[in-house]
């Protein structure tokens, strides 16, 4: 937008373009910022100033006070006793920043606030207007950030779960292979020839078998000897005797 200034050929204006979000929300007792950016075709002179006014909720845009004035590096409060020492420079005119910052934002503080830049000998342009609404916390918006922050964690806490009942399967099923023997137990052999001649069986007769787990090593090869040793020194097939459990005797070839 173009602004003709004075006589044909002397003088040629441009209007500031000022921005500023149409929506802010602050918690109630925290400090919150105003944003207001421009943009203008002249350099930033020390005559460059920025006015805040305010307009509170459900009144008239005619009803607009003024409660912040920069220029020269200088702040000046406006008349309003609700803003007294709360409304401070935040921004930074040669970055083209006219914000400034509302210190402990109250319930009364919702309304409008309209921002205006004046670059001599840019002085025209419609100033930018932002709602400010003070809210409790919990009226918030969640923050994306930790939203992304909290789902990663738990991915990581999930997937080292994962890891580690993985790990434990795997290793209950890598046990060690187990073979079954047999143990015997006391017997006494009978004193008496049976008849027909035949001999005493033999005292295993009374014995019984049992799950004896023994580990043994994955790929050996070899026979293996099952004896038991009987310590009675007689040959006496009518004498009592009592018979060890069963020794294991494993011939691996190497």
């Amino acid at each position: 937008v173009c602004v003709y200034t004075g006589p044909p050929g002397i003088n040629l204006t441009f209007a500031i373009e000022l921005y500023a979000p149409a929506e802010v929300l602050v918690e109630n007792g925290t400090t919150g910022i105003l944003k207001c950016s421009f943009k203008s075709r002249e350099v930033i002179s020390s005559a460059a100033t920025v006015i805040w006014s305010f307009s509170p909720a459900g009144s008239d845009a005619g009803s607009a006070v003024s409660i912040f004035y920069y220029t020269s590096a200088n702040h000046y409060p406006g008349s309003v006793a609700q803003f007294k020492d709360r409304v401070k420079w935040a921004g930074d005119l040669n970055k083209k920043d006219a914000s400034v910052h509302l210190i402990e934002a109250q319930f009364n503080d919702n309304g409008t606030y309209s921002c205006a830049v004046i670059n001599p000998p840019d002085i025209s342009g419609t100033a930018a207007q932002t709602q400010l609404k003070v809210v409790i916390k919990e009226s918030l918006p969640q923050d994306n950030t930790a939203v992304v922050v909290a789902a990663v964690c738990g991915a990581v806490i999930g997937l080292i779960l994962i890891s580690v009942v993985t790990c434990l399967i795997i290793k209950r099923h890598q046990t060690t292979h187990e073979y079954e023997g047999c143990t015997s137990v006391e017997s006494v052999s009978s004193n008496a020839t049976r008849p027909g001649g035949k001999k005493p069986e033999s005292s295993l007769e009374g014995s019984r078998c049992s799950s004896h787990s023994t580990p043994v090593q994955v790929g050996a090869t070899g026979p293996v000897i099952y004896a038991q040793l009987d310590h009675t020194g007689t040959k006496n097939p009518n004498s009592f005797h009592k018979m060890e459990p069963v020794v294991y005797a494993d011939i691996r070839k190497n």
